[in-house]
């Protein structure tokens, strides 16, 4: 029973990812403004999660904290999603879900700072391996895209705003343990509201869908893609081990990467594939938790005291 339900999981999982990198081919074909179009997916996502909330019977938590801490959570992956729309129109899906992916070293640097968590020699190697792939990504897109510097810098500061909107959510259940539809509906709250100026400031005369096929696509990626994806990988990642985690969520800059060189014709050479994939290895690597001391050096020395009972 444990393997099967394994098994389900790290397939939901996979299938989760999978769906969040064809998320990306949506935002490349649909003509609205970046930070409109994460307006919308969060709104349409909000009143589905309002609908289960009811549904569930799920109440908003008591603590006024924690109320704030989940639409401060929601505000951050607004400017997470919108900045990752600005790096796809930039740079294309692929590398711009690459660079998003960064995040789990943000999260470290966060770690390390607030909560006081030690880093590994590991987690350092991988931070200096993803920085060289990066580069092995970047050189020929820079060479050959004049939008590549915009496109690298809102890839990367999407996952510093994951990063924050995840930490928050960790704020928001250390201050009271909060349900997840209830959880998420405040974070879709939270989004919406933060990306409203921004949507006038940058997206005016760009905010609306202009064809009904533009606004079925904006329905299926604010139902499909901030929904159904989310929910099977947050279901799915407390069911599998870390190392398996980590590795299953790289699936996700890898369906990108292949949808933008088959589906969109974009020039990723050979330099930049080996680059790709030695950023994906560095962020495995930093997915990976490592064991307490303590608990290292039990296990090194317990070797030379075994002994064999008759």
């Amino acid at each position: 029973m444990a393997i099967a339900s394994s098994r389900s999981a790290a397939t939901g999982l996979l299938i989760g990812c999978v769906i969040f990198g064809l998320g990306s081919l949506i935002v490349a074909h649909v003509d609205i403004g970046g930070w409109a179009m994460a307006f919308w997916r969060l709104a349409i996502s909000g009143v589905v999660f309002a609908i289960l909330a009811k549904m569930t019977g799920q109440r908003l938590p008591r603590s006024k904290r924690a109320v704030f801490y989940g639409l401060l959570s929601g505000a951050f992956l607004g400017l997470d999603l919108a900045l990752w729309h600005e790096s796809i129109y930039a740079v294309g899906p692929g590398i711009s879900t690459l660079l998003n992916s960064l995040q789990i070293f943000f999260l470290a640097a966060i770690g390390f700072l607030y909560f006081n968590e030690r880093q590994s020699i590991l987690q350092l190697v991988s931070l200096v391996l993803a920085m060289l792939g990066v580069a092995m990504i970047g050189s020929p897109e820079f060479a050959q895209n004049k939008a590549a510097t915009w496109g690298f810098i809102t890839g990367i500061a999407s996952g510093a705003m994951l990063a924050a909107s995840m930490t928050f959510i960790r704020k928001t259940h250390d201050t009271e343990p909060t349900p997840l539809f209830m959880l998420m509906q405040l974070i879709s709250i939270g989004g919406v509201l933060a990306m409203i100026v921004p949507m006038f400031v940058f997206d005016m005369g760009n905010m609306l869908p202009s064809t009904w096929s533009d606004i079925g696509w904006i329905l299926i990626y604010g139902t499909v893609m901030q929904c159904l994806a989310w929910g099977l990988i947050a279901y799915s990642i407390p069911k599998l081990s870390l190392a398996l985690t980590g590795l299953l969520l790289l699936t996700e800059p890898v369906a990108a990467l292949v949808i933008d060189y088959t589906w969109l014709d974009k020039p990723i050479n050979t330099l930049q594939w080996s680059g790709a994939l030695l950023t994906m290895f560095a962020i495995y690597l930093g997915s990976l938790k490592p064991k307490p001391r303590a608990l290292r050096r039990y296990r090194f020395f317990s070797r030379f005291y075994r002994r064999d009972y008759k």
